[in-house]
């Protein structure tokens, strides 16, 4: 069993020609240290004698797999129980935070040794119930110096450096490791003087002592005095190299970091997975995911690593890719790690694999918890899928407030205005107190419902009523919402009596209004404004472009495209993609390379002939070129959007939404024909553009045109 050889040991256990109570518990034991514990229970349940050993084996079997019920009805079964039986269901309840059951046990223990003492004190402690610690210290005298060790920790921990420094000086005798916690207190909390004051009187300087003030160096951004501390270090082990190396990491001194990390002659895992880390934050991460490969042994901290650090230098696909590897390598994966793959399925629109990933959550067996839920919920919320993602709102055992900011601002982004201020209202009957990040939601989804009194009442009142004083989005979300209702008077008037200058975000809103409500004169001067802010901010010069174009200003259009080229602005090229079979497709205007494009283009055609037929005619006045009218409709004809819509329609089964990503917003033209298309497919088409979702349904869009 030692050796893990299971099977081996359960072959000489069934031919033993007669057992004792030794040769059962050994085949229990040796189960439960081999994690098979379904059969020990299986063991223990055929057992026909059981001794007190037995019944403490399987106690302890029940704890260390942290089914506490089963463990409390085990010792309730119990015919005798001794001091281990008591301390192991403590040890039990304190280690997983039932402290109220752990107190319970504790009162009814016919006899207490000092690890019944201890093992109270600590689950108190640790569990950050410091007072309760107390109160349990000072009902008796004759304690150990670990439990002195414990309570100035606990103290340390909760940064109350006074109170652990009175233990501290109170205690009857001291070991090193009392010194070390006072001396890593005042280091890791920034009082070096202190530290370093100890830190010369203790008696004993070992490797956890000098690691102390490295660390606390480290910690305060002290790099000079932490490696001349670190040179002096007499013996150095792992966790002293490691904290160097975290240190330069952090600044961003990954030369310095490299160096030490090639000189250390006692690597770890946790070497490597400093340094991927650094590299990863710094950018690096070529050189992240080369250190990555060269490791002698990963642990889900290395795979935790190179995931979130690919993720967050846009490495998105690849950031997938090392998380399936992970999954396949065997790596127990994290809450974190799922976490970080759920964001990233957000941020590409990966529906499909963001789905897997829920599943694989779910198989698991995982207790999720509010922060992975979260992550969750904003994946479906950000892959175009809110229906699944209030599926996943309404399961959700606790909501803190960002679960319902995540709700109610992606139903103001998705355009369902109405359902946003419903969750909104529901919010507030359940006690949760609004911030600002809500009071944005609330107010978007006033702005692109056209819900402008209800907008006005909750701008105006949410000081009031909340607290919150308005900023710089809260007002330009006000801006929006007049501009957009035609109210261009009042967006004005409300910009010029902001209490802070306008953004470029905030003259944007007023720009977006202008073009809607074709008011050339105000847009020309939100533009200028702008371009003082935002010289390289394209989408202002091509806003601007397309309202001269919509007016027929030909040459006014041509001279914005030549300011672009001589400021040296260069237009964002406008990309849709889609994710079929968990591979995405890529489409810019007028594509020619994609595999697909002669059935594509084919498609497009008859879709062209019949959404004539039923009225629809091409947005030519959105062609930013003054040519003819025929040039003009098969420029706008093949836009990325239009193309990724039919591939969609294509390849993806009837019955499921086609969802569609593009980086820049959807044009006016694209709008239209989207809506004439999912009326005559009868299909679901969702586009996620750069400021908001479209749903398309029956020749009708969520956004009531309004956008």
């Amino acid at each position: 069993m030692r050796r893990g050889q299971l099977d081996s040991a359960r072959h000489r256990f069934d031919t033993m020609p007669s057992r004792t109570s030794v040769s059962w518990n050994a085949m229990i034991s040796g189960y439960l240290q081999n994690n098979k514990f379904d059969l020990a229970v299986e063991v223990f349940d055929t057992m026909p004698k059981r001794d007190l050993v037995s019944w403490n084996v399987m106690l302890s079997g029940y704890v260390r797999n942290r089914k506490l019920s089963g463990a409390r009805l085990l010792f309730d079964k119990m015919p005798e129980r001794d001091v281990v039986s008591w301390n192991t269901l403590l040890s039990g309840y304190t280690q997983n935070g039932y402290l109220d059951e752990a107190r319970e046990i504790f009162d009814l223990m016919p006899n207490k040794n000092s690890i019944s003492w201890n093992g109270l004190l600590a689950g108190y402690v640790q569990n950050g119930k410091i007072e309760s610690a107390r109160e349990i210290f000072e009902s008796k005298s004759d304690w150990e110096i670990i439990s002195w060790n414990s309570m100035m920790a606990g103290y340390v921990r909760r940064k109350r450096l006074d109170e652990a420094r009175h233990f501290f000086d109170t205690m009857p005798q001291r070991d090193g490791i009392s010194w070390n916690t006072m001396i890593s207190g005042y280091a890791q909390n920034g009082e070096l003087f202190e530290a370093q004051k100890m830190f010369e009187e203790s008696p004993v300087r070992d490797v956890f002592t000098w690691t102390a003030m490295v660390s606390g160096y480290v910690q305060n951004g002290m790099l000079l005095e932490a490696r001349r501390t670190f040179n002096e270090m007499p013996e150095k082990n792992s966790v002293s190299w490691n904290a160097m190396i975290a240190g330069y990491s952090q600044s961003k001194r990954m030369d310095l970091a490299r160096e030490l990390f090639d000189t250390m002659s006692c690597k770890n895992i946790g070497s490597w997975n400093t340094m991927i880390t650094g590299y990863a934050q710094n950018g690096e991460i070529d050189r992240a995911k080369s250190l990555f490969i060269e490791m002698p042994q990963r642990d889900c901290i290395s795979w935790a690593a190179i995931i979130a650090g690919c993720a967050q230098s846009g490495y998105s696909e690849e950031a997938l890719r090392f998380f399936i590897e992970m999954e396949r390598d065997g790596e127990k994966i994290n809450r974190s790690t799922y976490t970080c793959a759920l964001s990233t399925c957000a941020d590409i629109a990966a529906l499909e694999f963001g789905k897997q990933v829920h599943g694989r959550l779910a198989k698991a067996g995982y207790e999720m918890g509010c922060f992975v839920e979260n992550a969750l919920l904003a994946m479906y919320c950000k892959c175009g899928s809110i229906e699944e993602a209030y599926d996943v709102f309404e399961t959700m055992v606790e909501r803190d407030l960002v679960s319902w900011n995540t709700m109610v601002t992606g139903y103001a982004r998705h355009g369902f205005g109405v359902k946003a201020l419903k969750v909104f209202e529901s919010m507030k009957m359940e006690g949760i107190k609004p911030d600002d990040v809500t009071m944005i939601g609330v107010l978007s989804a006033c702005s692109h419902a056209g819900l402008v009194s209800k907008g006005k009442q909750y701008f105006h009142f949410m000081d009031r009523d909340y607290g919150i004083t308005a900023n710089a989005q809260h007002f330009t979300c006000m801006i929006d919402l007049l501009g957009r209702a035609g109210c261009l008077e009042d967006a004005q008037s409300l910009m010029r009596n902001m209490p802070f200058e306008p953004d470029a975000a905030t003259w944007g809103a007023l720009l977006g209004a202008s073009k809607l409500h074709g008011n050339t004169k105000l847009a020309e001067e939100a533009a200028e404004r702008i371009f003082e802010m935002e010289p390289d901010n394209s989408g202002m010069y091509v806003l601007l472009s397309n309202l001269y174009a919509t007016s027929g200003k030909w040459s006014a259009a041509g001279k914005m495209r030549l300011l672009m080229r001589n400021r040296g602005v260069k237009k964002v090229p406008g990309f849709s993609w889609i994710e079929e079979k968990n591979k995405v497709h890529i489409f810019s205007a007028g594509d020619l390379v994609h595999p697909e494009k002669d059935k594509i283009y084919a498609f497009l055609g008859e879709l062209d002939l019949r959404m004539k037929k039923e009225g629809y005619v091409s947005a030519t006045k959105m062609a930013l070129h003054d040519v003819e009218e025929e040039e003009k409709e098969q420029m706008l004809k093949y836009h990325s959007e239009k193309l990724a819509v039919a591939f969609g329609i294509l390849t993806i089964p009837p019955g499921r939404p086609v969802r569609v990503i593009k980086n820049l917003r959807v044009c006016e033209d694209c709008h239209t024909a989207i809506k004439y298309i999912s009326k005559l497919v009868g299909r679901l088409i969702i586009i996620r553009d750069s400021n908001r979702f479209h749903h398309f349904n029956s020749g009708l869009c969520s956004c009531g045109d309004y956008w």
